[in-house]
Formats: structure tokens, C-alpha cells, sequence
């Protein structure tokens, strides 16, 4: 007996459960709202692009204010001798110097 391709599920039981820990930083405002929002730790690379200040050097990515549970190896990045930008060589995650 052959399987049926269009009797094959598209999505597992609990796929949006695993799924729910990657949303969009909008999707979790949506769901908890802007206060425990504000609480959570920052996905990390959850962006593409990131303002920093000075007070966030040296910097790293993941920063230290992102979760580290899905992440990548922390790695340290010269900004201030790359003009003020600088990118994750892992995550390719784009880092602005703003002040």
C-alpha cells in the first residue's frame, strides 16, 4: 500500500509550542503585552540589525542582555576600530554604533 502525500500532516502535534521561543519580539508583545515584554531577556538573534551605545562595549554577540540558550558561541567585536559597524562573523547580525 502506498502513502497518500496529501494524508501526510503539514505540521506536528506541539509545532507551535517549539516554535513559540523564536517569534518576533511584535508576536511576544502581541501575546504578553508591552510590560512583560519589556522583562524578557532579548532574543538573541532575533534582528539583523542592532543599535549600540558606548555603554554596551566591549561588545559581543550574543550582548549579554540576549538569551544564550539558542545561540551561538559569544564572540567580541572591535566596532570602535571598524568605523562604528561591525558584523557577527557566526550570525551575520549587523551592529551600529549610535553615540
Amino acid at each position: 500500500m502506498s502513502a497518500n502525500p496529501s494524508a501526510v500532516p503539514t505540521s506536528r502535534p506541539g509545532e507551535n509550542a517549539i516554535r513559540a521561543p523564536f517569534a518576533a519580539m511584535a508576536d511576544v508583545r502581541a501575546l504578553v503585552g508591552d510590560a512583560a515584554a519589556d522583562a524578557l531577556p532579548t532574543l538573541a538573534n532575533a534582528e539583523n540589525c542592532y543599535p549600540v551605545t558606548r555603554a554596551d562595549l566591549p561588545l559581543s554577540c550574543p550582548m549579554p542582555s540576549m538569551s544564550l540558550w539558542n545561540s551561538h558561541p559569544r564572540v567580541y567585536m572591535p566596532i570602535l576600530e571598524q568605523g562604528g559597524h561591525s558584523r557577527c562573523p557566526y550570525c551575520g547580525a549587523r551592529f551600529d554604533l549610535i553615540d
